[in-house]
């Protein structure tokens, strides 16, 4: 069976990460596809990596009333004209703008991926409004695809939908991760050695690493409190930061942005396009962040044979099992986040036994092999239900 699936992001950022490789998948199984989001500088790699056009929509992830009104406009336009049988959307904005824009156009199979939930972090009239809008994003949809459990454990909780139109694929994961790309065995130490010289690391250094977004609810301001309350008895260990700020979003508290700057053991890198080198040096990866739906760079770093130390929300406590290919630790907890540090730094026994199980737990639950035949297997599932 086959058919037309158009595949909608807020930002291209999302749609060259979090679906690298699926369109070609799809297109080798049958389907034609066809790709949107707002403009930026990752959409020429998209294509030439798709061989697709990416169409462009004006979309944003701030709330902006007439902005989105103009955005589903020419999305229902581009819908209108492409035809497509299903329409799958990812991210807030994207959501709620493809999955309304879809049903007025009469689209049989509108899917929506669950993987991340702003309104947990929010109060008051703003929480209100997010409510409202993922509301009427599911219920414009024909199926909500949370990207975990746990999520799928909120949404019900929060009474956002039926839990008929609910369903995690396979193990979870939006995209699952590329075993071959995400191997420790690509780089030797030779090449670690020499990321080491650049970022001035020693070969006596004990890293922790971090990658994502440098914002508030990633639990930044946690981890740097942790790790300077460590410096004062372990003068031997740094911290890599891996990704941007986002100061008109999220901002970090201003002392520890200070100290981020002054701290000659924390080392900024900004965006990268691939992580992997700096995974590859590290001994531990911490990702104390307050809200997820099924964190990538968990997994990613799990894949690179990293112990990680997580918060314990959705997602992050389904990729890791307590003392077995992590630590978890409460949310928010900076203490927790500390002793867990320090213990890892100091026990090396248990360090070597999370590290041996990191890759082998991703592998059996994860492989991107296994996710994609779940999304494709969905696709004909649903488009065959509503052809009949």
């Amino acid at each position: 069976m086959t058919g037309k699936i158009l595949r909608i992001t807020t930002v291209p950022i999302s749609l060259y990460k979090l679906l690298q490789g699926q369109p070609k998948f799809m297109i080798q199984n049958g389907f034609d596809m066809l790709l949107a989001s707002a403009d930026g500088t990752e959409i020429p790699k998209i294509e030439q990596e798709t061989g697709l056009k990416v169409n462009i929509l004006p979309l944003t992830r701030k709330i902006s009333p007439i902005t989105d009104l103009k955005a589903l406009w020419k999305t229902y336009k581009l819908i209108k004209q492409t035809q497509p049988d299903i329409v799958h959307t990812h991210t807030p904005k994207a959501g709620i703008i493809g999955m309304l824009a879809a049903k007025l156009a009469g689209v049989p199979v509108r899917m929506h991926t669950v993987a991340g939930m702003p309104l947990l972090e929010t109060t008051g009239i703003k929480r209100q409004i997010l409510n409202l809008v993922e509301k009427l994003t599911y219920k414009s949809a024909t199926g909500v695809y949370p990207n975990s459990f746990g999520l799928k454990k909120i949404i019900l909780k929060n009474d956002l939908t039926c839990p008929e139109k609910l369903k995690v694929l396979a193990n979870g994961s939006s995209n699952g991760i590329d075993l071959s790309y995400f191997n420790p065995e690509l780089y030797s130490e030779t090449h670690k050695q020499t990321l080491r010289n650049d970022l001035n690391i020693s070969n006596n250094d004990f890293v922790f690493s971090f990658v994502g977004r440098l914002v508030t609810d990633k639990g930044i301001n946690e981890l740097i409190n942790a790790f300077v309350r460590l410096q004062k008895n372990y003068n031997h260990i740094k911290l890599l930061l891996v990704g941007n700020e986002e100061p008109d979003l999220d901002p970090l508290n201003p002392k520890v942005k200070k100290e981020i700057k002054t701290n000659i053991s924390i080392i900024t890198t900004g965006w990268v396009d691939d992580v992997r080198p700096y995974l590859a040096l590290s001994d531990v990866f911490v990702f104390p962040s307050y809200r997820e739906g099924m964190p990538n760079v968990v997994m990613q770093a799990g894949a690179m044979r990293l112990a990680s130390i997580v918060s314990d929300i959705n997602g992050c406590n389904e990729i890791i099992e307590n003392k077995k290919n992590g630590i978890i630790v409460p949310v928010k907890n900076s203490h927790a986040l500390f002793e867990a540090m320090r213990e890892l730094l100091t026990q090396k026994e248990l360090l070597l036994k999370l590290q041996n199980n990191a890759r082998p737990s991703i592998q059996s639950r994860f492989d991107q092999q296994l996710v994609w035949q779940a999304i494709l297997d969905e696709y004909r599932k649903q488009l065959n239900q509503k052809r009949k």
